[in-house]
């Protein structure tokens, strides 16, 4: 009897991100008005943080509307029949209806049915996550064009009266239509996760407990110094694996875009890294806040749109965070 082979796709050399989209909360929400729950000051935070203001959603907006907004703009940008898009993919932590997924909402909203499309979830680096499947999907033939969202309203999971992190979230939605290239233009992605440190950063509760009438609504909480340190120690070293496995050097970047989880540590990081003085550095949390999966491609939007001559250059980016989970990859820039 014959032996049956079986056919795989096979696809271009390599994959590029082709645009970008953003779209944030449209409540600015300065520090003094989050003093008063957890008895600090605005200057304590600006120290701590170096956030002013942290933009938050309204009601009437939620993690899909935000990503949504922000995938139609990558998608009007690319210039791409929207049927050509072979995958959604979103990352995001706070899809509060848990089905259908806001991936599968977002493939319909831009016109990408019928797409494959699915959330995950990788806390402050899903962006990262998602931007390496997305990479393999085009390079394997799988899919000619990947839109990748990472979606958050943090505001739904935030205690006013939280010390630990409740000052530090913002709301928002960055997307990256991803697609084929004829040169690498998204370098081989470090990955990976520590379950053990998992207690540092997450939700208090569970919704069975909240269920069962045993805890309040569950709500984000971490252990910052710890945090801080894993972060400033653990993720530079991280970084420093990206730019080698990417075959360049810190000398080469135009731009490095941490996750914007803190002003100090992004400061640390970029003084770990030996970065040069040209090398802009995205600081979005300043206005923003730190929105989890959406902080990277947001913190990059802000970047381009007030430093276009970036465009066509390389970005080192590097997502962290609950889990404690975390990814880099060095991209061109769109």
């Amino acid at each position: 009897m014959t032996v049956a082979q079986l056919q795989q796709f096979h696809g271009p050399a390599g994959s590029r991100i082709y645009s970008l989209g953003a779209a944030r909360g449209e409540r600015l929400v300065t520090n003094d008005e989050l003093i008063e729950p957890i008895n600090s000051s605005d200057e304590w935070i600006r120290q701590r943080t170096g956030i002013i203001t942290r933009a938050r959603g309204t009601a009437e907006q939620s993690a899909y509307t935000l990503a949504a907004a922000a995938a139609s703009e990558a998608v009007e940008k690319a210039g791409i029949d929207p049927k050509e898009i072979g995958a959604v993919l979103v990352a995001t932590i706070s899809n509060v209806q848990q089905s259908p997924s806001i991936a599968a909402l977002v493939a319909d909203h831009v016109g990408a049915t019928p797409a494959a499309a699915y959330d995950l979830n990788a806390a402050c680096a899903g962006y990262c996550y998602a931007v390496a499947q997305a990479d393999a999907l085009v390079r394997s033939g799988q899919a000619k064009y990947v839109l990748v969202v990472g979606a958050e309203k943090l505001s739904d999971v935030v205690d006013p009266t939280d010390r630990t992190i409740s000052f530090l979230l913002g709301d928002g939605a960055g997307a990256a239509l991803i697609g084929p290239a004829d040169e690498p233009g998204i370098a081989a992605s470090v990955w990976g996760s520590d379950g053990s440190r998992a207690g540092a950063v997450g939700m208090n509760h569970t919704l069975i407990e909240f269920r069962d009438g045993k805890s309040e609504w569950p709500t984000l909480r971490q252990d910052g110094p710890s945090v801080f340190r894993w972060a400033v120690w653990e993720m530079a070293k991280v970084a420093r694996q990206a730019l080698e496995v990417a075959g360049v050097t810190a000398d080469d970047l135009a731009a490095f875009i941490p996750h914007q989880a803190n002003m100090r540590i992004i400061d640390e990081f970029a003084k770990q890294l030996g970065l040069s003085e040209s090398v802009l550095i995205g600081r979005d949390i300043a206005e923003t806040g730190n929105t989890s999966a959406a902080s990277i491609p947001l913190a990059t939007h802000r970047l381009l749109s007030e430093n276009p001559e970036l465009s066509g250059k390389l970005a080192l980016q590097i997502g962290f965070g609950a889990g404690l989970v975390y990814a880099a990859q060095v991209v061109r820039l769109p």
